[in-house]
């Protein structure tokens, strides 16, 4: 079987979830399938750089949109080029906030949902990364149930922290891991951890700007808890996994999310998590984690203080998350990838 995949987003150190998954799976179906050749497939700002990485023997470079034979293309991104030669096509939902949410600027909503819908049309099959994405997908671009299957994404292990920093135990920090955008509601974070009364605990936002940083980082820079907040900007897998070593509490807020890669890595890492009873958030969660309404400041402040000053609970939710983490692998997203293929190509 000849099958190309759209390799844009797995390019570069810095990736995004959308990279992550498209690295993993891209890698993963090469090593699970050695007889199959694959064509990687990128944008014209980053074929020359693909260059730069390896890949497996069994695989292909291409620019993206020139003539190919494969008989199926797979966008990992929930978008397909506009091409003549596309037979049969796979397209990858991860989530649609920016068609529900004022999380974006207008054009760029404009363009994601012509983009979405462009895809939904064209798709022979469409996997989602979670159940609530796939009645997202259902419901706001009419896709028939038939069409989609659910695979959720694998964890890569947290536990790359250099030994200094697994032996040095546990500290007095609330981790929260994503970029620093409204839709994560760090702001209504700042305010909980400033009610929640743990005078001697400190708030860590790891992550890069987003839409709407400036706000929230201004409201960092107004909180009387200010000292005791740090913004690290994006950091790199050997730094983030210091940080999950670190941290007893993992807080997790989102107002919207596809699927919630950082609560995989925080139970892979042994913290527990206070995160968002709404979106694929409790999907991914299960009973490993303490639920609040995103909007609920007081809520999530108890949250975060029961958990602070009670360590049988913490050590409940951690023994519950790593029973949960084990069922989300990469090797299984992978296969249930292949039987997607196999039925639509």
């Amino acid at each position: 079987m000849r099958i190309a995949l759209d390799a844009t987003y797995s390019i570069g150190a810095n990736l995004s979830g959308v990279g992550v998954y498209s690295k993993e799976l891209m890698y993963g179906l090469a090593r699970a399938h050695g007889d199959a050749v694959f064509h990687y497939c990128y944008r014209p700002h980053r074929f020359f750089r693909s260059f730069s990485e390896s890949i497996p023997p069994n695989c292909r470079r291409r620019p993206l949109g020139f003539p190919d034979t494969c008989r199926l293309f797979h966008g990992l991104n929930q978008r397909l080029p506009s091409v003549p030669w596309l037979r049969r096509a796979v397209s990858t939902f991860h989530d649609l906030f920016v068609m529900t949410g004022d999380y974006s600027t207008p054009d760029f909503r404009a363009r994601f949902t012509a983009q979405a819908r462009d895809a939904a049309t064209r798709s022979d099959h469409i996997i989602a990364v979670s159940a609530f994405t796939a009645r997202q997908v259902e419901e706001l671009l009419g896709v028939e149930p038939a069409r989609i299957t659910v695979i959720h994404h694998g964890i890569r292990s947290m536990s790359s922290a250099p030994p200094a920093a697994r032996a040095s135990g546990r500290e007095k920090v609330i981790l929260h891991v994503g970029a620093i955008q409204r839709r994560k509601n760090l702001a209504r974070l700042v305010a909980a951890f400033e009610q929640s009364g743990l005078e001697e605990w400190r708030l860590v936002l790891a992550g890069s700007a987003g839409f709407g940083s400036a706000e929230i980082l201004r409201r960092i820079e107004e909180s009387p808890r200010r000292a005791w907040i740090e913004v690290t900007g994006y950091l790199t897998d050997s730094s983030l996994a210091d940080w999950f070593a670190r941290a007893a509490i993992f807080a997790f807020p989102s107002l919207d999310e596809g699927f919630g890669i950082p609560l995989l890595e925080a139970m892979s890492a042994r913290v527990p998590i206070v995160t968002s009873s709404r979106s694929a958030l409790p999907e991914v969660a299960g009973d490993a984690a303490l639920l609040v309404d995103p909007e609920d400041t007081a809520a999530l402040a108890e949250a975060i203080r029961g958990l602070a000053v009670d360590s049988e609970l913490r050590e409940m939710l951690i023994e519950k998350g790593v029973r949960r983490v084990a069922e989300f692998t990469w090797e299984g997203a992978v296969a249930k990838t292949w039987d997607v293929y196999r039925k639509a190509g």
